[in-house]
């Protein structure tokens, strides 16, 4: 069949078997010509099929050598339809994987269940032995908590008051102003019980009693602080709430893997065009005239270069691990350098409808938007009939 982009809203109900395979085989390309990383052996990645999740296994196979298991969602589907995009990064990464010679497994289901959890567990007590890395990456708007049962929603709101600032609906370039009522308290209770670290910690207490965590094992958790012009619906917001408790829980996990050798960590990120930042207010418009200033300035990273440099430079450096006041991972450091956020500052000033393809690189965003889901991917045909079935080897 041929499969084009259908959008609604800031998700694309398609994806390109042959788009994705094309971008996974470039991220692996750009970690094989850089230098080998000293690095982990056998490494879980929870929330694997996409974003900094694939890069982390990308990074963690390709770049230090190590087997891998991933977790995600079940993407795929029947009937001549599409996969989703997670779904054929996966079958290109199992593909590459297996031909480097590299162990690699697919666990597909709810991160959050204990079922899933089990899973992972036997399998690495079976094909790995341990693992020495956990990477949690879970992006979900919802989350049941297996210990209560009860369902949580996450929010992207500000707390205490109302939030006025600029938006753009990315795929007309039209800029509106858009106001945000506040979270309510159980709003934000349920945030931090879907994006806090509730479900980290059951993951290493899992991976812990099933007797496959390594002494020496590390575990980190991905989030995002921001400028100050998404500061009052991110950091300070619902989601800020949760990802305080996701820097709480790392302290927590620190002391506890502490005892035995191990580590945990909040590796704090730069923006980036992912699903999830498509789904949050004035972020997509911030995205655009970050990305048009750090460009410009020859800084600008994707997930895979800037996950290249968490492990090689952070990480796994010889140097030891470079850790703020708050005992976080950094590598949003070139997005929050001085000159870039006054250069965003005076963008974000100007922009309106009528100039902003001029001041930011929203068709940039627009286009890295498509490619999350395989599509306006250099070098693949899209009028050519492909077959949307894919299997993925060695899933469980």
């Amino acid at each position: 069949m041929i499969i084009k982009p259908r959008t609604r809203g800031f998700i694309c109900t398609t994806a390109h078997p042959q788009g994705c395979a094309q971008q996974v085989q470039e991220q692996i390309g750009y970690v094989k010509e850089r230098a080998a990383i000293q690095g982990p052996r056998n490494v879980l990645v929870i929330g694997a099929s996409a974003g900094y999740g694939l890069a982390s296994r990308i990074v963690a196979a390709f770049g230090a050598g190590a087997n891998t298991v991933g977790i995600y969602r079940q993407g795929e589907r029947g009937g001549g339809r599409p996969a989703s995009a997670g779904w054929y990064n996966s079958a290109a990464f199992e593909e590459a994987a297996a031909q480097a010679g590299l162990k690699s497994y697919s666990v597909t289901g709810d991160a959050f269940t204990d079922e899933t959890k089990q899973k992972a567990v036997d399998l690495i007590r079976k094909e790995l032995g341990q693992v020495d890395l956990v990477v949690y990456s879970v992006a979900s708007p919802r989350r049941t908590n297996p210990r209560t049962g009860e369902t949580s929603n996450s929010v992207l709101k500000p707390i205490g008051k109302p939030y006025t600032n600029k938006t753009v609906n990315f795929h007309d370039g039209v800029v509106t102003d858009i106001t945000i009522e506040p979270a309510t308290e159980d709003e934000i209770r349920e945030t931090v019980d879907v994006m806090g670290g509730d479900d980290w910690q059951m993951w290493i207490d899992a991976l812990r009693d099933g007797g496959v965590l390594s002494d020496d094992a590390t575990t980190i958790a991905y989030s995002y602080i921001g400028s100050q012009i998404t500061q009052a619906i991110y950091r300070e917001g619902s989601i800020g709430q949760a990802k305080d408790h996701l820097e709480a829980t790392a302290h927590r996990l620190n002391e506890q893997l502490g005892a035995r050798g191990g580590r945990a960590y909040v590796t704090v990120s730069k923006a980036l065009v992912t699903q999830s930042s498509s789904a949050i207010p004035v972020v997509p418009l911030y995205i655009s005239a970050l990305y048009k200033v750090m460009k410009e300035k020859g800084i600008h990273e994707g997930c895979i270069e800037q996950t290249y440099r968490l492990f090689a430079d952070r990480l796994y450096s010889a140097d030891g691990v470079p850790l703020d006041a708050e005992g976080r991972i950094r590598i949003d450091d070139w997005e929050l350098r001085d000159d870039v956020q006054e250069e965003v500052a005076k963008i974000w000033a100007a922009i309106t409808t009528d100039d902003i393809y001029r001041l930011t690189d929203l068709e940039g965003y627009r286009r890295e938007f498509f490619q999350l889901f395989g599509f306006e991917t250099d070098g693949v045909d899209y009028e050519v009939d492909v077959d949307p079935n894919v299997n993925i080897p060695n899933l469980i």
